[in-house]
């Protein structure tokens, strides 16, 4: 039920306000993962951001999409969490638990299982298009699943349609960059100064200006 439930709230829902509301432009679509296990990494500005990068598969292919969220936020209560869970389909992380490694099992048990993981690395929405220091944890999942192929994706105008702290959708035209897929390159520091290389260079792409 909750699988049907799924594929009616993206094909009724989420699809239309993406296709029609947000009027988006992918650069590149053939370059995201038709299977897992593979991680999708973006930059974060919206509530928006899971649903669209969702929205980007065929319906039948919802139920390989994870993405992770916080367990505190979405997980408060019973609706959020049957929503967030059977709707949705986060992988919930619990931001309270020691060690770093324990908190991302979930994340590399689902790589195991052939899905696809969306983690957005800054943790947190920022400001609308101004993006924060991407956290490690994407650093310890890569290192895990050596084999896993990291898609980054670079996301534009997101935070201007629902910035955080807002509920009202805005019409915007939203631009998707999709980079080119790479793995563990052996070194933490190396890794993370290579997704931000590749995060940047898709960012420079658009040649955006700023928000006023």
């Amino acid at each position: 039920m909750s699988r049907f439930l799924q594929t009616l709230f993206f094909a009724l829902i989420v699809k239309p306000i993406a296709l029609v509301m947000l009027g988006l432009n992918v650069r590149r679509r053939n370059r995201l993962p038709g299977a897992g296990p593979a991680v999708l990494v973006a930059n974060h500005n919206s509530h928006l951001d899971t649903l669209v990068l969702m929205s980007l598969y065929p319906l039948g292919q919802l139920r390989w999409l994870r993405p992770v969220a916080a367990a505190d936020y979405f997980l408060r209560n019973r609706l959020s969490a049957w929503f967030a869970t059977k709707i949705i389909g986060i992988l919930p992380l619990d931001r309270t638990a020691e060690g770093g490694r324990n908190r991302l099992a979930p994340i590399t048990e689902a790589l195991e299982q052939g899905q696809i993981v969306i983690l957005f690395p800054e943790g947190s929405r920022g400001e609308p298009e101004k993006r924060e220091a991407f956290r490690t944890g994407i650093a310890h999942i890569a290192k895990a699943r050596s084999d896993t192929p990291i898609v980054p994706i670079f996301m534009y105008g997101l935070g201007k349609a629902l910035p955080r702290g807002e509920a009202l959708l805005v019409p915007f035209f939203c631009d998707i960059f999709v980079g080119k897929p790479f793995s563990w390159t052996g070194n933490r520091k190396t890794f993370m100064a290579e997704l931000e290389v590749r995060m940047n260079t898709l960012a420079n792409e658009g040649d955006f200006p700023e928000w006023e």
